[in-house]
This record gives structure tokens, sequence and C-alpha cells, in this order.
């Protein structure tokens, strides 16, 4: 399955949103409730003919609102660095 994240960010660097095009649904869901403004629609369509989430790269603070917001499945997943203890 194609996922689109940051581009060259490694997940235990920093947050970010993973999101899985072709489960997408172009609800738009995420993008209204990321605090940020970090996610957008595309201007490209997923095998389905759904526009999909896409993340600006960087910013993400982790709070997962866009994770929780999402109505599908597998569609969207926040990756989080490993807090240092």
């Amino acid at each position: 399955m194609k996922e689109k994240s940051c581009s060259g960010a490694k997940a235990a660097d920093r947050a970010a949103p993973v999101i899985a095009v072709e489960e997408c649904k172009a609800c738009g869901r995420c993008v209204r409730a990321c605090p940020e403004g970090l996610l957008s629609m595309s201007k490209q369509f997923n095998r389905r003919g759904y526009r999909y989430a896409e993340y600006a790269g960087q910013g993400c603070t982790g709070c997962g609102l866009c994770f929780f917001s999402c109505p599908e499945p597998h569609a969207l997943k926040v990756i989080r660095p490993e807090r240092k203890q």
C-alpha cells in the first residue's frame, strides 16, 4: 500500500502523519482538524479516483487530531519520536 509522509525525515527524529494514499476518501476531516494547518488535499488522484490528504513535510506536533478525525480505518497514522526517559 502506498503511504506518504515527510520526505527525508526518520520516524525517530520527529512526529509526522503517514497517509495511506489508496485508503483516503477525500473527506477532508484531517485537513480541518490539523491545528497547525499542515495537511491539504492533493491535486492528484488515487487509484479509486479520490484526491488524498498530503502532509506539508515538517512542523507536525504529533497531537493525533488528524488520526482521530479520520473515519477511514488504516488511512492515516501518526508516528511520534520515542521520549527519552
